[in-house]
């Protein structure tokens, strides 16, 4: 662990940046990468879509030559495959990191003290509370624990694949999550030890905790539902739920809810939200809207461009 630091230092130093803008700029910047490669036909069919939503790809033969270079490095790159059942081990990956850091936190370990100490005082001057730090963390560590029992209840054989690079981005996507979720409050941690003393209820909940953590779980609670809907299909059907007749990808739209009542529930004092959540929210709406995208393309493919068309890509009214 003693090089840790060092390694967050260098990392930092090289971006000009302290830990918390360098969190929200990881996800912004992934945010921007998968849009543009999203808007370019080449890119999107090859790296964009998986499972039944692949497509082929196929070139012209008469494709200059100076382009063939390029052509074979993007389909070498394509054909970077992992099963569609490794998406397992985001779950995996969240209920770890979020134990990790449990320990982390209880301890002021070095990964800690890696990140807490190189924060900028800007960052130090409005900060969560312990409450608001314990229940993000909880609430995480079951939606890592529900996630990974749908994977094993709701999981079929399948062949399916999915782009090595979506499982990357997954990967980093939950160990950069487990941090967020605390970063903003570094100044409470740096000054106060956690104790047993931290989980007694002693006051009524606050306001923001009242309202965020009801609708994170009515959300999971759908998410629950149109997961386990999914997968009572016959393979390739149209979803007949409720929930999926003015919506394509109502679990998709749950799962954006999760994470902007997260970014509600972590607003530091004197903030409205939790700006490092929020930026993990615009990965989340952004990676899930071009999948809930190319899903109403393919629904309307496979089963007529009247089956879907009426229907919400994701977010009602808007998208």
């Amino acid at each position: 662990m003693a090089v840790l630091p060092s390694l967050v230092d260098k990392a930092l130093a090289t971006a000009h940046l302290d830990a918390v803008d360098a969190l929200r700029a990881l996800f912004l910047c992934a945010s921007c990468m998968i849009l543009s490669v999203s808007l370019l036909d080449s890119l999107r069919s090859r790296f964009v879509h998986y499972g039944a939503r692949a497509t082929v790809t196929t070139e012209s033969n008469s494709t200059p030559s100076q382009f063939s270079k390029t052509t074979g490095i993007l389909d070498y790159l394509a054909s970077l495959k992992v099963p569609h059942s490794y998406f397992i081990h985001f779950y995996i990956v969240s209920i770890l990191s979020s134990s990790f850091w449990a320990v982390q936190l209880l301890y002021h370990g070095q990964a800690f003290q890696a990140i807490a100490t190189r924060i900028h005082s800007d960052h130090l001057q409005k900060t969560m509370s312990i409450t608001q730090i314990m229940l993000c963390w909880l609430l995480m560590l079951v939606q890592g624990f529900r996630r990974l029992q749908e994977c094993f209840t709701f999981s079929k054989p399948s062949s399916s694949q999915m782009w090595f690079g979506h499982w990357l981005l997954g990967i980093a996507f939950y160990l950069a999550i487990s941090v967020a979720l605390w970063i903003e409050g570094t100044a409470t941690l740096l000054s106060h030890r956690l104790s047993l003393n931290d989980v007694t209820v002693t006051n009524a909940p606050s306001l923001g905790t009242f309202l965020c953590v009801p609708i994170f779980l009515f959300a999971s609670g759908l998410q629950h539902d149109a997961h386990q809907h999914l997968f009572s299909l016959k393979k390739y059907t149209l979803p007949s739920h409720p929930m999926f007749r003015r919506i394509v990808c109502p679990h998709y739209t749950a799962e954006c809810v999760i994470y902007l009542s997260l970014a509600l529930l972590a607003a530091p004092r004197g903030e409205m939200i939790n700006k490092t959540v929020l930026s993990a929210l615009v990965l989340v709406s952004v990676n899930l809207g071009v999948t809930a995208a190319a899903t109403k393309c393919w629904y309307m493919q496979k089963f007529g461009e009247n089956s879907v068309r009426e229907r919400w890509n994701m977010i009602p009214w808007l998208y």
